[in-house]
């Protein structure tokens, strides 16, 4: 297959039926969340690419292997490995850990994060966990939350719009941008673990590495199609307007510089030789190795809102959650909500919390966003994410082949 790297700013098309292939079963029309497969039952499909979030649901669900991203960096990775005049940053998501195993013979479900650290580490990668970022994230998320529940409840002026929903899913958030612009301001600022990683690698990171930032090629390796389209938005070059503004004056450059699903890591392990299954462990490198299960949750729906609720437990109670696994927001029910009521130190007075979790977007999400647009929601926090199941069943992850995504015969 002939691809094609992707440029900052390009963010559709990334997803495509080969109609040579197609049968016109209709399993990705089963799978896309925005009904952007187009075509009769039994004819060849194409997608509208105004519609298309880029998730590669169609992808891993078509059973005749009719469907292929345009897009891959691999080649790229690659060069960029053999450079010695460049650090390649390799940001590892969560979800990728244990499915990427699956591609070198290992068991389902086996986690292999030391063999992958070993194996990137023996290719020429600098170990960045994404599962630092995410600790970032939350951080930020749930502060931010907390900021907009005080200033809503004191009645401030600009304490900004609740709910607040998350912003991990690059999917979701092209959602709401076609399809509900004008809820936009009830997303939360943060960006993503991946952004933040690309930021934080080139900034901190160059003093880290002794290196200059834009000599710093950040590679993120993630379970998600979508990710890719998230990290050519030309609004992600923080780091870069970071470095400008102390004295810096080289050409643009992305916070995120390249994304490799979790089949292309397998892929390019293959390409360098280097088995996974046989590879010894390591332990990072950097402080970026190190993380909490906060940011390990982060891959399956309801741990962005698991951790977030830790996090604001912490900051209001002044006390950790007696028990941190909060049950209500684990499972695979479409629509989770929860409801936590603790002591608001700095409000002296007990605040009820009314959460939401929501995945497998297209077929979940459109009552909870009526019930938002109507002023009735009885949420406070939402967390969405488009995949069934959350990043573990991402359009990056490993393709089974019978044309049915894992989480459906659950």
């Amino acid at each position: 297959m002939t691809v094609t790297s992707y440029q900052p700013g390009e963010i559709q098309g990334l997803i495509e039926i080969d109609a040579s292939k197609c049968k016109g079963c209709d399993a990705c029309q089963k799978f896309c969340p925005t009904n952007a497969i187009e075509g009769a039952s039994g004819a060849a499909h194409s997608i509208n690419k105004d519609k298309c979030l880029s998730c590669g649901q169609c992808l891993i669900n078509c059973p005749f292997g009719a469907i292929k991203e345009t897009h891959s960096a691999l080649e790229t990775v690659i060069e960029k490995l053999a450079d010695k005049d460049v650090k390649v940053v390799g940001i590892i998501a969560p979800a990728v850990r244990v499915a990427i195993g699956e591609e070198f013979g290992l068991g389902s479900g086996e986690l292999v994060t030391g063999k992958l650290y070993g194996a990137m580490n023996k290719a020429g990668f600098k170990i960045f966990d994404c599962n630092f970022a995410a600790d970032l994230t939350i951080m930020e998320e749930g502060s931010e939350f907390i900021h907009r529940l005080h200033a809503n409840v004191k009645g401030e002026a600009d304490a900004g719009a609740l709910p607040q929903f998350t912003s991990c899913c690059p999917g979701w958030v092209r959602y709401l941008e076609t399809n509900y612009p004008s809820l936009l301001a009830n997303l939360s600022t943060a960006k993503s673990p991946q952004q933040m990683a690309g930021t934080v690698a080139k900034t901190y990171g160059a003093e880290v590495y002794n290196m200059q930032p834009e000599k710093i090629f950040t590679v993120a390796v993630m379970p998600c199609t979508s990710k890719k389209l998230e990290a050519s938005r030309p609004e992600f070059n923080s780091a870069w307007k970071y470095h400008q503004q102390h004295g810096a004056n080289v050409a643009s450059y992305q916070d995120v510089d390249a994304v490799l699903t979790t089949r292309e890591m397998a892929q390019l392990l293959k390409l360098l030789e280097i088995d996974l299954a046989h590879t010894p462990e390591f332990k990072g490198d950097s402080l970026f190795s190190e993380y909490t299960g906060a940011g390990t949750i982060f891959g399956t729906t309801g741990g962005v809102m698991e951790a977030a609720l830790r996090t604001a437990h912490k900051v209001l109670t002044g006390n950790e959650m007696a028990k941190l696994e909060f049950e209500p927001v684990r499972g695979l029910a479409g629509v989770k909500a929860a409801s936590v009521t603790l002591f608001d130190q700095q409000l002296s007075q007990d605040v009820t919390v009314n959460v939401a979790v929501v995945h497998d977007m297209g077929k979940n999400i459109e009552p909870i966003l009526r019930d938002v647009m109507a002023g009735t929601s009885p949420y406070h926090f939402i967390e969405v994410m488009n995949c069934a199941g959350g990043c573990v069943n991402g359009g990056g992850q490993p393709i089974d082949g019978n044309g049915s995504s894992w989480i459906a015969n659950i």
